[in-house]
């Protein structure tokens, strides 16, 4: 406890003087700043104009109502590899948490060496060893602390938990786009289903309106033409069901591979859209925004990581002071090696201090505060690209609603004026030329109205995700510090605090 008590005073004594080395870290600072909510047009959460969102459900699929879709993505989220390869990246980061956290502790080690040696007769080795072959073995334990004044390994195991926390919050950003994914593959199986049926449908009724033309031309009140005209609209129609079987059987393997079944048919009965829950949508842009994204919170916390890892560059400019002990049993003839008389031990402070090292401290420290830029600005760009997303999605939701006004009044206008054209055609009164163009119309129309149904419920899912799709943050914004209040040793990770406190932010 003594030399513990001295090597602090010594500590303490070096930081009050300034004596760091002729290492010099002046001049190296980070150049990227966080942006802040405002900045982005969201209102901070005191802002008495502010809309309350409600958050999303951790398992909002359930919401859509479809028990199919429910036991998809149970699947996927039991086996899909994306979100396997997320875990394992996640043990991978506490492994380096807790080699972080053993730097900060004692090392104790043992050996045994045992030696047969012939010793030198004509050099500094006395007689009656001089010239004689014997056996010397020792017995040791050796021990060693770093005492971490400086908060070098304090900065190191912050930057592996900032670490931690980004797989984590990565595990669950995969999760949200797996699970998202697969509620879009199904709607898209669902919607080329209902495609598929429009085609059916549409050559069921080409068969039946060539039959009308057929009897026509028998009774001598249409010509070849006609019948030639409405036979051409049978190969387009089986044309377009191929087409549609192959994009659906296209899209089953889509949905296969995101479980983890590839090859394997899946037995799905695909629901209509019009039978699927619509879920809440919103009408603008959270101010949490930044809170409910796991994709947002993984980036802050990799510029946390950076931030300790800019520390612990710093702290390398400071002296490294050592407890290092021995203790064991060393003689020259092993019968004698654990005699009393064999024993040694030893107890002592080291310290080491960089005085010259040709600019690889700074070299480092300029990396380091590198990688704080680049952590920094990729956060920045996640957060506009998040912004950007949420009002994508909420501006295409609005205007799929209108669309679908629109679009039911347009097919049922096509509707009627194709039963118009065929009791015109049936009468005589009209030619089939005009059958023709409303049957277009009415397909263009039935056609569109799928498309916007899915649409409908894929933009759905994409508000959900945009919004977080259930995530919940472990930790709110005041729990990070900024890089500069870190970088300036200022935070809960500085050089300054380190050293009043050698507990760091481990505990935080």
């Amino acid at each position: 406890m003594a030399l513990v008590a001295t090597a602090g005073l010594i500590a303490a004594g070096l930081m009050a003087t300034g004596i760091t080395g002729c290492a010099d870290m002046s001049g190296i600072q980070p150049q990227s700043s966080l942006r802040e909510a405002s900045s982005l047009g969201l209102q901070t959460s005191s802002a008495p104009a502010v809309q309350e969102v409600m958050p999303v459900a951790a398992e909002w699929w359930r919401d859509f109502g479809d028990e199919q879709l429910n036991g998809l993505v149970a699947l996927a989220l039991q086996s899909n590899p994306s979100l396997k390869l997320a875990q394992a990246r996640l043990a991978r980061a506490q492994a380096v948490t807790e080699v972080a956290d053993a730097a900060k502790l004692p090392q104790i080690n043992g050996g045994i060496d045992l030696t047969r040696q012939k010793y030198t007769a004509n050099g500094a080795v006395p007689a009656p060893l001089a010239g004689s072959i014997r056996e010397s073995g020792t017995v040791q334990l050796s021990g060693s602390w770093e005492l971490d004044f400086f908060g070098k390994y304090s900065a190191a195991l912050e930057s592996a938990l900032g670490s931690v926390r980004a797989a984590q919050a990565d595990t669950e950003a995969a999760r949200v786009l797996l699970a998202s994914n697969v509620a879009r593959s199904y709607f898209q199986v669902a919607r080329l289903n209902e495609q598929l049926q429009v085609a059916q449908r549409t050559l069921a009724q080409r068969q039946e309106t060539l039959g009308l033309v057929k009897d026509r031309v028998n009774a001598g009140l249409d010509t070849q033409l006609e019948l030639r005209q409405s036979e051409g609209g049978l190969p387009e129609a089986r044309l377009q069901i191929e087409s549609l079987q192959e994009q659906l059987t296209l899209a089953r393997n889509a949905l296969g591979a995101l479980v983890g079944k590839p090859n394997e048919a899946l037995d799905l009965s695909p629901p209509a859209l019009s039978a699927i829950k619509k879920i809440a949508s919103v009408e603008s842009i959270p101010a949490d925004l930044l809170g409910r994204r796991a994709d947002i919170v993984a980036a802050r916390w990799r510029v946390e990581a950076a931030s300790n890892d800019v520390v612990n560059a710093k702290t390398q400019f400071y002296p490294n002071i050592n407890l290092v002990a021995f203790a064991g049993f060393s003689s020259i003839g092993l019968s004698r090696l654990l005699d009393a008389g064999s024993q040694q031990w030893g107890v002592g402070p080291a310290l080491r201090l960089p005085i010259f090292d040709a600019g690889r401290l700074r070299a480092n420290l300029r990396g380091k505060t590198s990688d704080l830029d680049t952590a920094v600005e990729s956060y920045n760009a996640a957060v506009i690209d998040a912004v950007r997303d949420v009002a994508d999605q909420v501006a295409s939701s609005q205007a799929i609603r209108r669309q679908q006004i629109e679009q039911r009044a347009a097919q049922a206008a096509a509707e009627g004026a194709y039963d118009i054209a065929v009791q015109r055609y049936k009468a005589g009164l009209g030619n089939y030329l005009y059958v023709l163009t409303a049957e277009t119309s009415v397909l263009n129309q039935r056609r569109q109205a799928v498309d916007l149904a899915a649409r409908a419920l894929d933009t759905q899912v994409g508000l959900v995700r945009a919004l977080g799709g259930g995530y919940t943050s472990g930790a709110p914004a005041a729990a990070f510090d900024t890089p500069e209040k870190i970088a300036a040793g200022q935070g809960s990770a500085g050089v300054g605090s380190h050293f009043s406190s050698n507990s760091g932010a481990g505990g935080r």
